[in-house]
């Protein structure tokens, strides 16, 4: 009996295969999820398999609904018994069957990141290790990164070479005997500890091998080595394994994914069928012409080639802009006038990204523009944690009886200012009703503290009253700038691993992001300083922004966020090498292939319109720095790309140049090197900037990173302004000249 579906001739081969080992390699848009649940109910129907007798593993618990509910309807009734979910709920279901012979009881409890983080760092301070010299989280990481690829804590404790790996074992092996004792499992000890139950007990291995008469897996080429090993040992006896990924989406390898099992599997079940699902039913034509010519520059991958059968389509376009502000605003104008042209919802609008902190001028611009939208996969960007930490200094410098904000200034950094130390200054404070700052500018007075808590807190306030200093003639940019420098704040960030190398560039997007708005705020009448307009402004964008955004609007967020998903316009921002790909992956073949990956998985998110756009220069780390078009741009198909340019850009047109690949404007090639320092500028010299237009060089002042010029704009009602060098993006007018 078959399931009453319409499948095409491939997919219908993957789902009435007789029973045995599968390797569904499914491109993109290809209706993957049709053929995993079409399978599952046909093995219920068909080979008469009890429910009970399947697992289905899937990598979210939203995937695993999803499948669920199509079953349900296929069959006509919710097929009870079936063991369905990610590989975790799945193995905590199990463990809480079997974790008896390791030792815990059904009642065990599962510790998240946090929890984790909690019992390293005492942990840590218990072995006598100072957290400076091995920060909690990234020891944290390495225990996790070991577990993932089944390393023990003698795996790394013999590492010599390494002194913080080698604590990462000792503190990995104290970290198993403290979650014994309490009777508790991380996330990772889901999927090892059924390993070692198996391994200790052989005889339960061979009954779930008999229980399980077919097992079939979701999103196979994110599987890390141990979600692997688990269903390939549960499969050995019954080999009836049906497993659907694609191997030219595996982005997730800094979470431990392997593409290689993608590869192995075959070796591993060398009688395995593999079916090839290629044809597309999301995009045009030509936007699978180009991602098949970006992915094909890859080596360790199977192999496929997208098709489909829908007509023509518009070419993809590739955008040339001046920098971050002036792609946004482009991209903003673009998309309202796709909505009021072709009728799309802006809610069938999404924009790609490689890095979170790119969200903060489309924000912006899309805010200015009044065109409704979400953030996705993240919190908008002036709510993020490191965003938030340095606003709450600003606040303080600004406004020191802001209690609020000194309560979350002072314990980042941390300075060795515990619970109760906080509490004794509380209690002062209220005592003498002063404001929490000024309690801490006489901390001596306080009995109850430690000398090295009142010093910290003396010195804390000092430095607080010299930014306030600062603040009264500082640009913004400039004083958050000496903030970070004061803090040491990024090698603070850069103690979480992965994670903080990301939440830096959010840090060097906020410097960016304030001297994009000293540029447009010119109200003479307003009595604030520059700083305080600057958190005021910083303070109503966080307000306007819900919750994940209007529902209704364009979709912004990251590319890993995006894979799954697709809308009709898609645009991919910031295709700059050294931003995507980005120039750290780029050190290692696996780390480019990744990118090449993720690249492929952006570009096929598109349904009718793909735009690919990038700037020649951004703001990163605070300077304006010179941008290359990405790698991946010179393989795109000519024949299916339209090349366009922003009305940012000066000069002349961009163009390509076919043999080289390169990209020049009217012959001028972009610079190899730019440097902030140099002398660029005279007095009397025309200038032009990308909002305010032509204009006169009056004057100059400062000189390195706070070099400033007077330039006086044509435009009357833009008048005169003075602009930092580091961060106004000027141009010579050599037509005005």
């Amino acid at each position: 009996m078959t399931i009453d579906i319409q499948l095409n001739p491939a997919q219908r081969e993957a789902v009435e295969h007789p029973r045995g080992p599968v390797l569904v390699l499914a491109g993109a848009g290809s209706g993957k999820t049709r053929v995993l649940t079409a399978r599952l109910a046909h093995l219920i129907r068909a080979h008469r398999i009890a429910p009970n007798k399947i697992m289905a593993v899937t990598f979210t618990n939203r995937a695993a609904e999803e499948m669920r509910r199509r079953v349900a309807e296929l069959l006509g009734g919710e097929p009870a018994g079936l063991w369905i979910g990610t590989f975790h709920s799945l193995f905590a279901r199990l463990l809480r069957r079997e974790g008896h012979l390791l030792g815990f009881t059904p009642d065990f409890t599962i510790y998240d990141e946090d929890d984790r983080l909690e019992v390293v760092k005492r942990l840590l301070e218990r072995h006598g290790y100072n957290p400076k010299s091995y920060p909690p989280r990234l020891i944290a990481s390495l225990i996790s990164s070991a577990k993932n690829r089944l390393l023990s804590p003698s795996d790394l404790e013999s590492r010599q070479d390494d002194p913080m790996a080698k604590v990462a074992g000792e503190i990995y092996r104290a970290l198993n005997q403290a979650l014994a004792s309490a009777n508790a499992m991380d996330f990772d000890d889901l999927l090892l500890h059924p390993l070692t139950l198996f391994e200790r007990h052989p005889e339960r291995l061979a009954h779930y091998q008999r229980r399980f008469a077919s097992i079939l897996v979701d999103e196979f080429q994110d599987t890390n080595r141990a979600q692997y090993l688990l269903v390939r040992q549960l499969a050995a006896a019954q080999r009836d394994i049906f497993v659907v990924g694609d191997d030219d989406q595996s982005i997730y390898s800094w979470r431990g994914a392997e593409v290689r099992n993608m590869l192995e599997f075959q070796q591993d079940f060398p009688d395995a069928t593999l079916v090839r699902l290629e044809q597309n039913y999301r995009s045009t034509p030509r936007i699978l012409a180009v991602a098949n010519e970006v992915i094909s520059g890859n080596r360790a991958r199977l192999g496929k080639t997208l098709f489909t059968t829908r007509p023509g389509g518009e070419k993809v376009a590739v955008v040339a802009a001046a920098d971050e502000r002036d792609e946004a605003e482009w991209v903003a104008r673009e998309l309202r006038e796709r909505s009021a042209s072709d009728g799309y919802a802006f809610s069938e609008m999404a924009v790609l990204y490689r890095t979170n902190a790119q969200s903060r001028a489309f924000e912006e611009a899309f805010r200015r523009a009044g065109i409704p939208h979400r953030v996705v996969g993240t919190v908008s960007f002036y709510q993020r944690r490191e965003v938030r930490d340095v606003i709450a200094y600003l606040r303080l410098i600004v406004n020191p009886a802001d209690d609020e904000a000194f309560l979350r200034a002072i314990q980042v950094p941390r300075r060795g200012i515990g619970l109760a130390s906080l509490g004794a200054l509380q209690a002062a404070a209220q005592k003498w009703k002063r404001p929490l700052l000024e309690a801490a500018a006489i901390a001596d007075r306080i009995g109850d503290l430690r000398p090295l808590a009142k010093e910290a807190f003396m010195k804390f306030a000092a430095m607080i009253e010299r930014f306030r200093q600062k603040a009264r003639t500082a640009a913004p940019a400039v004083l958050i700038e000496e903030l970070l420098g004061e803090l040491d704040y990024e090698s603070y960030l850069a103690e979480e691993g992965p994670d903080g190398i990301e939440r830096i560039e959010n840090i060097r997007e906020l410097v960016a992001g304030a001297a994009e708005w000293a540029e447009a705020e010119h109200d003479p009448e307003d009595p604030a300083s520059l700083l305080q307009r600057f958190l005021t402004t910083a303070a109503l964008a966080t307000s306007e922004e819900n919750v994940g955004g209007d529902p209704e609007g364009v979709t912004l967020l990251t590319v890993h966020s995006a894979k799954g998903l697709e809308w009709p316009i898609v645009v991919v921002a910031g295709l700059e090498d050294g931003l995507f790909p980005l120039s750290r992956a780029m050190e290692t073949e696996e780390g480019a292939e990744e990118e090449r990956r993720l690249c492929y998985v952006a570009i096929t998110r598109a349904r009718d319109r793909l735009y690919l756009t990038w700037a020649r220069s951004r703001r990163r780390g605070g300077q304006l720095l010179p941008g290359r078009p990405s790698r991946f741009l010179e393989a795109l198909p000519a024949q299916e790309i339209e090349e366009r340019r922003t009305g940012g850009i000066f000069g002349g047109e961009w163009t390509r140049r076919p043999l080289a690949a390169a990209w020049v404007v009217s012959g001028e090639s972009l610079p190899e090197e730019h440097s902030q320092d140099a002398p660029r500028y005279v007095k009397g010299e025309r200038v032009r900037h990308r909002h305010f237009g032509s204009g006169t060089i009056l004057g100059l002042s400062g000189y390195g990173r706070q070099l400033k010029v007077v330039v006086e704009f044509d435009d009357e009602s833009v008048g005169v302004k003075q602009l930092l060098v580091a961060h106004a993006g000027l141009q010579r007018d050599w037509d005005g000249a």
